[in-house]
């Protein structure tokens, strides 16, 4: 995996060896900041990369200019390589990593304000729906934030419900919806 653009452009990221994460394609990454560099200006911006895995795309938002860029990864083997991958841009002062679960840092009631949100769960995890809920009911972005959340097509039937919206993108299996908070 490696960093599409920016300051950081062409550095790869180390991934974590374990079952529990499913690294985002770069193709999909690509994909998703091509995007989102038509609607946003990344200079300056405060970003969140929930259920964050390596950290690639939070660390896309960094190299592309996000301020400030919090990762929430609650498993603490994979949240080593985050920090290594953290450590190993020299990007520490402007990070911050959260050892919790999603579901679990949604709720919080006393929290930062972010202008973009990254989410890439687990495929078949199901608790992305509860915390889309919890981050909109509880005002984690900002009044022109964007929560980005990549799914599979094997989970559209019930996103589609869950989420009551229709995806923005499919790319090769994946499947992108946008959120906002208005």
């Amino acid at each position: 995996m490696r960093i599409i653009s920016g300051r950081f452009k062409g550095r790869t990221v180390k991934f974590p060896k374990s079952k529990l994460v499913r690294p985002t394609t770069d193709r999909v990454k690509e994909s998703i900041f091509n995007y989102l560099s038509n609607i946003i200006d990344f200079g300056n911006i405060k970003a969140c990369d929930i259920y964050a895995g390596s950290g690639s795309l939070g660390l896309e938002a960094l190299s592309r200019g996000a301020a400030l860029v919090h990762f929430v990864e609650k498993d603490f083997f994979v949240s080593k390589v985050l920090k290594e991958n953290i450590e190993l841009l020299g990007v520490v002062d402007c990070t911050q990593i959260f050892r919790t679960d999603a579901l679990r840092f949604s709720s919080q009631n006393s929290h930062e304000v972010y202008d973009l949100i990254l989410a890439d769960p687990p495929f078949f995890k199901d608790d992305i729906h509860k915390v889309v809920k919890k981050i909109m009911a509880n005002q984690f972005l900002s009044d022109t934030g964007i929560m980005i959340v990549e799914r599979s097509v094997q989970t559209y039937d019930k996103d589609k419900v869950e989420f009551a919206c229709e995806p923005i993108k499919k790319v090769g299996d994946s499947l992108i919806y946008q959120f906002t908070f208005r």
